[in-house]
């Protein structure tokens, strides 16, 4: 999805004889989401990366799914997910289907004793609450407070934060992320209407050669499923790179509002897209200019999608009662709309500070164990106020 980008040294042409000082070669490595098909990325490793030298035990990560089939509106309190010092510990898989996976974390201590990757899905990090480096074998790329880190499947990397008050929603995506088809010239550039442009786009830097020998344990997650990798060398031992293909971050506060005269539809606020599912970002923004204008969202019926809101920051004229971290699910098949009394005071108002990120599937969202523990029960009636 990003665009070309190149950091380190790289040989002139493509799979072609590139030496080390020594005299010895580069191994060349081309990395691909999707097969030779779409982007690609071509990385100069010091080493082979293919040099396994132990495997440990897998164990299952799996999220447990407590309710497949369900028709009511839900709630959930996000920040009673409690923090652990792991990363990987910390991930709790709330609401899922075959498209992907929505994740809590509220990771204390950065990864310093392996590294991660998962082979299945592309991963979109939204950072609500905390700051640090991530780091990959493209360079590093520092994060704070409203950041995107998309990160390609089967990319390795590291998280190091800088406190350890980090609060984090992820979407697990087993097809590719990508920016909107509709802001997308037909040879990739964003256009004029889009929303966020190549400037917005934040790429890798400080790419550091680490060229060490010793015990590197890779967890790499594939099929719900752990696999402890050991390696002999560094995975972060490239010396240069080129492409396509790459972890960018992008800040929800750079994301530039579609406002009109009367009230605009969710897609203004899409911010990126996977098979059979939006991601969109709810930003400060002033409200519709009509005279006549109701900004309150209208109600809508949910027919054919489950809309999950993940509210971050702000005051939102359509709800009362909103916690930061707070979800809600309206499931597709029955309508929703404002609180009671939302429409009538939400008239005459000219902006909104309100921060959310949501998601909209068109497949159903299965409810996990986890989520039941930290479901706000009462939601589904909040409309008879």
């Amino acid at each position: 999805m990003p665009h070309y980008h190149q950091l380190g040294q790289i040989p002139h042409k493509r799979h072609t004889q590139f030496r080390k000082p020594d005299g010895g070669l580069y191994s060349e490595q081309l990395f691909s989401t999707e097969g030779f098909s779409s982007h690609s990325s071509l990385l100069y490793h010091c080493h082979p990366p293919t040099e396994i030298v132990k495997v440990d035990e897998p164990y299952s990560v799996a999220p447990k799914v407590a309710e497949e089939k369900m028709l009511k509106h839900r709630s959930f309190q996000g920040f009673n997910i409690q923090p652990e010092d792991d990363f990987l510990k910390s991930r709790k898989a709330v609401l899922v289907n075959s498209d992907l996976h929505i994740v809590l974390a509220a990771p204390r201590k950065s990864m310093e004793t392996y590294f991660y990757k998962n082979a299945d899905a592309d991963e979109m990090i939204f950072v609500h609450e905390g700051s640090g480096v991530l780091r990959t074998q493209y360079g590093q790329l520092e994060f704070g407070y409203g950041d995107y880190l998309v990160i390609p499947r089967g990319t390795i990397y590291q998280i190091s934060f800088a406190t350890e008050n980090n609060r984090l929603f992820i979407v697990e995506s087993f097809s590719p992320l990508r920016y909107p088809k509709r802001y997308l010239s037909k040879y990739g550039q964003l256009l004029e209407h889009s929303p966020y442009c190549e400037r917005d786009i934040r790429q890798p830097k400080n790419l550091e050669t680490i060229d060490q020998e010793g015990d590197f344990v890779i967890n790499a997650k594939k099929k719900g499923v752990i696999y402890p990798l050991h390696y002999k060398h560094h995975p972060f031992d490239v010396i240069g790179w080129d492409g396509c293909e790459y972890p960018f971050a992008f800040s929800i506060h750079d994301f530039e509002p579609i406002t009109g005269r009367v009230h605009q539809p969710p897609p203004v606020h899409q911010t990126f897209e996977g098979n059979n599912f939006v991601v969109c970002s709810f930003c400060p923004r002033l409200f519709d200019y009509h005279p006549l204008a109701i900004p309150a969202p209208y109600n809508h019926s949910n027919i054919d999608s489950d809309e999950v809101l993940y509210y971050v920051d702000g005051d939102f004229m359509s709800r009362k009662h909103v916690t930061r971290g707070m979800i809600t699910l309206h499931p597709a098949g029955i309508p929703h709309g404002p609180h009671p009394g939302a429409v009538e005071k939400s008239i005459g108002a000219k902006e909104t500070k309100e921060l959310a990120v949501m998601v909209d599937t068109f497949h159903p969202l299965q409810i996990t164990e986890a989520a039941l523990g930290i479901e706000d029960e009462g939601y589904v009636m909040s409309w008879a106020e």
